[in-house]
């Protein structure tokens, strides 16, 4: 069984437990910690506003769901989204999938890309914003195919990308939570396409079950 309301719940934990000590070793205000629970708060229903965009979702799995490989790109914290993205997709789809931080796609693996080779791309609005826009540009220049996740409102990025999937805006280390619904479910509808077993993937196991 893949794990993901563990790993969303762990990223909001770890986003606590930085909170906390940056409030007592004093790097945080007590505004500054404030700014970020009140954002807390407003995540469930932002998390429900990602999966009501399911249905496009859905649609473009079923247009992928024959491809062999895809790529997972992204910067800062859009990095453990793609690396994630990728997993979530190999484990219960058994495609094979990699990810890579935006800025070394070049060093290599960019060789890989073609007019049948899907990239993720994870784009929302940050400090590294317009340097994984141009990684995207170079996806494209070699006539891979592009899907981006972004932030609401961003337009720009509909001119690059076959397919983008929006997530409502918030403060930057916090994107990772919803970031990451929909390629969790892109992984589900691309297995379902697949006619995998979305509940029992083959040769997984707990890891609290296996040394």
């Amino acid at each position: 069984m893949v794990a993901t309301k563990t790993y969303t719940t762990e990223l909001v934990l770890l986003g606590l437990i930085a909170l906390d000590l940056g409030r007592k070793r004093g790097p945080l205000s007590e505004a500054e910690v404030g700014g970020v629970v009140e954002e807390l708060r407003e995540l469930p229903a932002k998390v429900q506003q990602t999966l009501n965009g399911e249905g496009l979702v859905a649609e473009t799995a079923r247009r992928y769901s024959d491809r062999q490989s895809f790529f997972f790109i992204g910067r800062n914290f859009g990095y453990p989204t793609a690396l994630e993205g990728a997993l979530k997709l190999k484990e219960i789809s058994y495609i094979h999938a990699e990810a890579y931080p935006a800025g070394e796609l070049k060093h290599g693996a960019i060789a890989m890309l073609d007019s049948g080779f899907p990239v993720f791309a994870i784009v929302p609005q940050s400090d590294t914003y317009e340097k994984v826009v141009s990684n995207i540009q170079e996806v494209r220049a070699r006539r891979a195919q592009v899907l981006a996740v972004a932030t609401e409102g961003d337009e720009e990025i509909q001119a690059l990308a076959e397919e983008v999937f929006y997530i409502p805006p918030t403060i930057e280390a916090l994107t990772p939570v919803l970031a990451i619904i929909p390629l969790q479910l892109f992984a589900y509808h691309v297995a379902i396409e697949r006619d995998c077993d979305v509940d029992q993937p083959r040769n997984l196991a707990k890891s609290v079950t296996v040394e």
